[in-house]
């Protein structure tokens, strides 16, 4: 089974001889071997594994993304960000905690912006009240 992991400016793995694939969505861990039927998935901030031929264990952290499968393509995972690398346990710790916390910063930064819409929208429909209109005529 051939497995592909991209990046908007790389591809990061693109191995042929896997084994096994073992990756994350909303639903919990799942596993892929070869011949899977067609599959189509969002990944949530997790570690994949996979197993190759040689018995070798590679892992990958996805910063969310899309998994495909099919007969002839293999799996193919589009991410936004990807980090390879051989200890589970730092990929573990160190790259899904800074995943984590870009994730948290993003929903922050979410939510200040959506204050600043709303104050903006008041703004603007108070202005557009005819009796804020005359009151600010009554103070000219």
């Amino acid at each position: 089974m051939r497995l592909r992991i991209i990046t908007p400016l790389a591809v990061v793995i693109d191995e042929d001889g896997v084994l096994a694939v073992r990756a994350e969505d909303a639903s919990g861990s799942f596993g892929l071997l070869p011949h899977h039927a067609d599959f189509l998935t969002t990944l949530s901030i997790s570690v994949l594994a996979w197993q190759r031929r040689d018995g070798a264990r590679k892992y990958c952290a996805v910063h969310r993304g899309v998994l495909t499968t099919g007969l002839r393509s293999g799996v193919t995972i589009t991410t936004r960000e990807a980090v390879t690398g051989d200890d589970l346990t730092t990929l573990d710790q160190d790259v899904l905690a800074r995943f984590r916390a870009d994730l948290e910063a993003e929903r922050t930064e979410h939510v200040e912006s959506t204050r600043l819409q709303l104050a903006a929208i008041r703004q603007i429909m108070a202005h557009l009240r005819p009796d804020f209109r005359r009151k600010a005529g009554a103070f000219a």
